[in-house]
């Protein structure tokens, strides 16, 4: 297998330099395959246009208790269905919040991501030799996994991601099961089939 830059990532002409680059300022932003840019930012833009106001999605005149457990169901089920878009910006916060607020897992982060960049400077000079085995582009990247993985541990980044799911699961939860179906969601659930 070849390790040219067009291997890993998207752009064939990629050079950790930026030259060649097609930005706006002539650095190549990095992704790995089958996930470009635009593709983040057609999925960012689809969520973005889909939000529900904000104004409505913390309204507190319409938050209530439901009646029953099929109730809760119900409102659970299509509150989800109708701010899928709020709760995803919720969990990204969440997730944002969570790294800027650990100056560890910002250190670690970036030891993980300068483990990938100098693997990646490397493969591209010449093959990576490690003890007299040829390591092939998993490989490599197995092994910046695992020089990272200590720092990850140290800057507690296991409690950091159960944190942003129990805070997501409570958040999310709470505002589905609480949050009242808009009239015509009403409507269509509380018809009865013929």
């Amino acid at each position: 297998m070849d390790s040219k830059a067009g291997d890993l990532f998207g752009a064939e002409d990629a050079h950790p330099t930026g030259t060649g680059g097609n930005g706006a300022t002539g650095v190549l932003l990095w992704l790995p395959k089958g996930l470009s840019v635009s593709v983040a930012k057609e999925w960012f833009n689809r969520r973005r246009v889909s939000i529900r106001p904000w104004a409505s999605f913390v309204d507190q005149r319409k938050f209530s208790k439901p009646r029953n457990f099929g109730e809760l169901c119900q409102r659970v089920v299509k509150n989800v269905e109708v701010y899928n878009s709020n709760y995803t910006f919720i969990f990204l916060g969440l997730i944002l919040y969570c790294i800027i607020s650990s100056p560890m897992l910002l250190i670690a982060l970036a030891v993980f991501a300068g483990a990938f960049y100098i693997i990646h400077l490397k493969s591209l000079e010449s093959k990576l030799v490690v003890l007299g085995k040829e390591l092939t582009v998993p490989h490599q990247m197995s092994l910046a996994g695992a020089i990272s993985l200590p720092v990850f541990w140290l800057a507690g980044a296991g409690t950091a991601v159960f944190w942003v799911l129990g805070a997501t699961l409570f958040v999310i939860g709470s505002h589905a099961a609480f949050r009242q179906l808009e009239g015509t969601d009403l409507d269509e659930l509380l018809m009865e089939p013929v």
